[in-house]
């Protein structure tokens, strides 16, 4: 028996073993050598192409906190898995990546690695950036060491244990972490090439518009059909899309550029910071990305559209300002939203004289939505106009959670031909 228990002791140590060693292999990663002082130089077409494809990828977004230096971090980014703070990517040696070579930088862009070896946390969407080219890689690298220093150190994550546990980042990589660069599509001209390999890489659109797993992981046979960023929606896109109106290519363009489509609204939440970060981006690459959008987005006839905007138009309140439809309702619910819509709701949204009014609702992804999340938003914080439209902007709305709970089941009956959104007063309740 006693040595029975010796053979399985030793047994159980050696898997141990085993396992620790399999744990440090998956895990480590060794450090790249610091950046020696004054041993970089970059031509400034190099630093100014950088600066564009920054714009695509929206760096500074990301990597700048409200009021504070650009690109100096301290933006806390929500998850489902806790609160991530973006980091300092001035060229600081301190606090930034100064001490940043472009081996370090091209790897923790494609690999979620710092220059130390730590595994950095997917919120920063390498799994993305990994399609990345080396010369825009380098590009963009050039850009960030040629701006000025900040001191700014990183703002602690607030991540529950497991998740605070870096290491497990080595799993999830295993897991789902592609690191295959961008293949050309030979059915896709050179224009829609570039575009889908900007969407998919650094302009990272996947990110936020495809579902993820248990795991925070993009599903990779679910691409672009919905997903959720900050507390929004974002909807489908292309072949997935739901829009009553089918995007064409001067909608994306509009849309990218200035955040505003004639057919489908005005860009909100994190899509509005994107508008904005593309509007002085290289227009060739933005219209590149709405040419790739076009190419995977089915074709609309020309009746169906037709359809589709003589269905939202018969649906808009009459211009006249207090005349309400004389439509018959007995939902209780119902009849008390369209009171909150008329007195809070009707002055801007009714049946447009004037190209600077809104679209009509029925058009819009906030009705169309599976869920009333995005009308909750947009009701209850405004929208601050893209800066291609600084005209459009919506105050917000002070409703109660059964005004603001019977307004939406409202608006989704009258607007839509959808099926009625469910717990809207649980929902209501809880934004």
């Amino acid at each position: 028996m006693g040595r029975r228990l010796k053979v399985l002791g030793s047994l159980f140590a050696a898997i141990l073993l085993l396992v620790g060693a399999a744990l440090f292999w998956v895990t480590y990663a060794p450090a790249i050598d610091p950046l020696e002082p004054g041993s970089l130089d970059f031509s400034d077409d190099e630093i100014r192409r950088g600066e564009l494809l920054a714009l695509v990828g929206a760096c500074s977004a990301c990597h700048t906190a409200k009021g504070g230096d650009p690109l100096a971090g301290g933006l806390g980014l929500p998850t489902p898995f806790g609160t991530i703070h973006s980091t300092n990517i001035t060229p600081d040696p301190e606090t930034g990546i100064g001490r940043w070579s472009f081996a370090a930088f091209a790897r923790s862009m494609r690999e979620g690695l710092d220059r130390e070896g730590r595994h950095l946390y997917p919120a920063f969407p390498y799994d993305s950036f990994a399609k990345s080219t080396d010369e825009d890689l380098r590009a963009i690298y050039a850009w960030l060491m040629s701006q000025p220093p900040v001191i700014a150190e990183s703002t602690p994550n607030e991540l529950p244990f497991p998740f605070s546990f870096r290491p497990v980042l080595a799993g999830w990589k295993l897991l789902f972490l592609d690191g295959t660069s961008y293949a050309h599509d030979p059915e896709l001209d050179e224009e829609q090439n570039r575009g889908a390999y900007l969407a998919l890489s650094l302009g990272h659109c996947g990110a936020c518009h495809t579902p993820r797993n248990r795991f925070g992981a993009m599903i990779a046979d679910r691409l672009f059909e919905g997903g959720e960023a900050e507390g929004w929606l974002a909807p489908p896109l292309g072949d997935h899309s739901i829009a009553p109106v089918a995007w064409t290519l001067d909608d994306y363009a509009d849309y990218l550029f200035d955040g505003w489509s004639e057919a489908h609204g005005i860009a909100a939440g994190p899509m509005a910071t994107v508008a904005d970060q593309l509007h002085d981006a290289d227009e060739d690459d933005v219209f590149a990305i709405a040419a790739w959008l076009e190419s995977i987005t089915p074709e609309q006839s020309d009746e169906d559209r037709d359809a589709a905007l003589r269905f939202a138009k018969a649906r808009d309140w009459p211009p006249t300002e207090g005349v309400l439809h004389d439509e018959e309702i007995t939902d209780p619910v119902l009849s008390a939203g369209r009171d909150v819509f008329a007195a809070r709701c009707a002055k801007c949204h009714k049946e447009r004289i004037a190209k600077s009014q809104a679209i009509s609702l029925g058009l819009t992804y906030a009705i169309n939505a599976p869920s009333s999340k995005n009308l909750f938003n947009v009701v209850r914080d405004g929208i601050a106009p893209p800066l291609g439209v600084p005209d459009r902007k919506m105050e917000a709305i002070a409703l109660t959670d059964e005004e603001l709970s019977s307004v939406a089941a409202y608006v989704r009956w009258h607007f839509t031909d959808r099926p009625p959104w469910k717990d809207l007063e649980r929902a209501a309740a809880a934004h």
